[in-house]
């Protein structure tokens, strides 16, 4: 290589695509910020990711240039920082931009930072390297940044105070005593509504992202109202109507599995082609949850999109175990949108392709064609995104055909388009670790084996292949990332590194909790309790509650994050409240509830002017207005799993159902005392021991708990069964 910087010895892959520039590139680390010291240069930041198309072309067009990477190197500490790796800094200076500018960043993210204390004093975007689109030309941007560090120093400091002063009054903790009730879920509903987009489903305009906490969000609205006797089934169907459009459209992949980042124009027909990990799993609890209800909601919406919803599911599932797990068990973070330097090469299609591939029978193209787009103009620069404009049944109409036979025939052409496909170079892989990502897809496949154990009609394979899956990442963070106690962030290439974030114990923990409703480890079950003591313990804000998004002891930055807002991903406040609520009701553990309560009201005042923006917390906000119901059953592994499906057959967001059998009497405290019923203590003497034994291996009892009180032990399905409304 003709140039070599001081990213070459960096794991993340974003990093190591610049290791090579002519640019002298520097990680975030001590040695280059007291570099900057010593030289007086001011830093410029350039956050990232792999996957990021524009990252990419301003990489290409100014870091590859020598000329501009002289201006750098010669005016700048050139510092590159892979955002996913870096969450902390990356939050920080995004709010900066934001700040600065009166506008949201995004990646990548160029920003100009105070050698002495790390303060921007400017801030932006993508630049180009040379001035269009109303923005500078990159090289004389640097000139003239240089030019204004060195020779106006006292404008600097002005830029820096008023910032650091915006970013204390940004994070100034709110001091709320009113009482926090039901309102928010009004508000959040009125909100959606506004912008629900009633002719292709979501909302808003493009570009168009899924917003899965939104819907979820939604769903749990109508599970209250039906509750409480007035059923929101018109937000059911923004939910319902807003999934299927998404999984007919061209965002999703239809031969792979899984949803691309978001769609460039309103109708999800063209995407921006990168598959995040932190996209797919939380797609896969929402179809799921939407599957489960419209078991039962169907007949009253009139729209019965149960099998595409199945096969979204499914396929999405396979693939993130097909492609994006490793050999030792966890998940890799991105697919790169480019092959070959092109955006979607990899995905779309031309008509004499299709047309060669499928030659094998005559029926398969033109149905295929019909179905997916192929018999209309391109949809994508002259070739053809998969994109559905004809469902199944009406092809069945129009080709005369059993539905049975249009299902074989698609089936079949896919297949043979997919494995066509696999001959293709594929898009660039980010084979970084992430632990919160992880967790993501963990909850994912977790809650997608639940239902395929307790009532999906699918192939007997993919409940334990799921839950495997699952149950691989756990262990692989276990055995690699949980280290003396604490986890850390990120693993590659051999090393796990960085000390974890907020978001990797709360989405983990609350990936636990669900895990444990679809089979019981006592072991996971410590693990979660002890990633909550240090939630309490490193992360929360004693004095005004919530969590900060960096530990105590992190390495000191301009500011302490503590975000309430879902941004790319859920909320960790919202997360980490929901989740110790849950854990504090399953071990009657009130300093979990409490933490929990102290974050909804440390972020009341955001919940109440925007509920829109803090979707996640909408649920730690309901499970303290409307406590959960915890069933724990106790009895031989035949009878838990039986009464389990019993439990699980419903979409009942506010229950949680843990399955224990009689070989486990290790339980922490709060489920101890939830003992296997003993048949033997209520038999006649007469009755032999061996009898006794026999039949108490058989028996089973539940235990129901709804917020602070618990009713009296179920002793048989009929009478749980009839608790439960079935």
């Amino acid at each position: 290589m003709k140039y070599s910087n001081k990213l070459s010895n960096e794991t993340s892959p974003y990093l190591q695509q610049h290791a090579h520039n002519p640019v002298a590139w520097y990680p975030w680390n001590q040695e280059s910020l007291d570099l900057a010291k010593r030289e007086n240069k001011p830093i410029l930041l350039s956050i990232g990711y792999s996957a990021c198309h524009w990252c990419h072309v301003m990489a290409h067009e100014s870091f590859e240039n020598e000329a501009i990477a002289e201006i750098m190197n010669t005016h700048f500490i050139n510092i590159k920082v892979d955002r996913e790796e870096r969450p902390d800094l990356d939050k920080i200076y995004q709010t900066a931009h934001q700040l600065m500018l009166k506008r949201a960043g995004g990646w990548p993210l160029t920003v100009f930072l105070s050698a002495d204390d790390q303060l921007p004093f400017y801030a932006g975007t993508y630049f180009p390297a040379e001035e269009r689109y109303q923005m500078p030309a990159f090289p004389e941007l640097l000139k003239q940044l240089s030019d204004f560090y060195h020779s106006q120093p006292e404008k600097v400091i002005a830029s820096k105070t008023s910032l650091k002063q915006a970013l204390k009054d940004y994070e100034k903790p709110h001091q709320n005593q009113d009482e926090i009730n039901a309102e928010p879920f009004n508000l959040f509903r009125e909100e959606l509504k506004q912008a629900y987009d009633a002719i292709n489903g979501g909302f808003g305009k493009a570009p168009k992202f899924p917003h899965l906490s939104s819907l979820e969000g939604l769903l749990h609205y109508q599970n209250l109202t039906a509750q409480q006797g007035h059923e929101d089934i018109a937000g059911l169907e923004m939910v319902l109507f807003s999934l299927k459009k998404m999984a007919s459209g061209g965002v999703y992949d239809h031969l792979g599995g899984g949803i691309c980042r978001y769609s460039v124009d309103d109708y999800w027909m063209i995407p921006h082609f990168e598959k995040m990990l932190y996209d797919n799993g939380p797609l896969l609890s929402i179809y799921c949850d939407a599957w489960q209800l419209l078991q039962n909601a169907s007949k009253k919406t009139g729209d019965d999109a149960s099998a595409l919803f199945k096969r979204t599911i499914e396929e999405t599932a396979d693939w993130v175990i097909r492609e994006m797990q490793a050999p030792e068990g966890g998940f890799y973070s991105t697919l790169d949108a480019d092959t070959e330097g092109q955006e979607g090469k990899f995905y779309v299609w031309n008509r004499d392709e299709v047309k060669h591939i499928l030659q094998s029978d005559e029926q398969l193209y033109p149905i295929l064609a019909a179905h997916y787009g192929l018999d209309r103009s391109s949809n994508f620069e002259g070739a053809w995104n998969l994109h559905i404009y004809t469902d199944r049944n009406e092809l069945a109409t129009q080709f005369s055909l059993p539905i049975e036979t249009v299902d074989s025939l698609l089936d079949t052409a896919r297949v043979l388009l997919f494995e066509q496909r696999e001959q293709r170079i594929k898009p660039g892989r980010d084979e970084k670790i992430l632990t919160a990502w992880n967790a993501l897809m963990i909850k994912g496949l977790a809650k997608a084996g639940r239902l395929f154990q307790h009532g999906l009609n699918m192939r007997s394979d993919k409940q334990s292949e799921y839950i495997e899956a699952a149950e691989k990442a756990v262990e692989f963070i276990k055995q690699t990332l949980w280290l003396d106690n604490r986890l850390l962030a990120t693993y590659k290439d051999g090393q796990a590194r960085l000390a974890a974030y907020l978001d990797d114990y709360a989405f983990l923990l609350d990936a636990l909790i669900e895990l444990l409703q679809v089979r019981w480890k006592t072991e996971d079950m410590h693990f979660a309790m002890q990633l909550a003591d240090v939630l309490l313990l490193e992360f929360e804000d004693k004095e005004n509650g919530g969590f900060f998004f960096t530990a105590n002891d992190h390495e000191t930055l301009i500011t302490r994050t503590k975000s309430f807002s879902d941004e790319s991903i859920p909320s960790g406040n919202a997360v980490a409240a929901f989740a110790l609520g849950r854990l504090g009701h399953i071990l009657g553990n009130t300093q979990y509830i409490d933490a929990a309560e102290r974050t909804v009201r440390a972020a009341w005042p955001k919940l109440q002017q925007m509920p829109y923006g803090h979707a996640s917390l909408l649920l730690a906000l309901e499970d303290i207005l409307f406590p959960p119901t915890i069933i724990v059953l106790r009895g031989s592994e035949s009878v838990v799993k039986e009464w389990q499906s019993l439990c699980q057959k419903k979409y009942a967001p506010n229950q949680l159902c843990l399955a224990i059998d009689n070989t486990y009497n290790d339980l922490p405290e709060g489920l101890a005392e939830r003992l296997p019923k003993r048949l033997s203590e209520h038999l006649s003497e007469h009755l032999s021991e061996h009898l006794s034994e026999h039949r108490a291996q058989d028996e089973g009892i539940a235990y129901i708990c709804s917020g602070f009180q618990c009713a009296a032990p179920i002793h048989s399905s009929d009478e749980l069964q009839a608790k439960l409304s079935l």
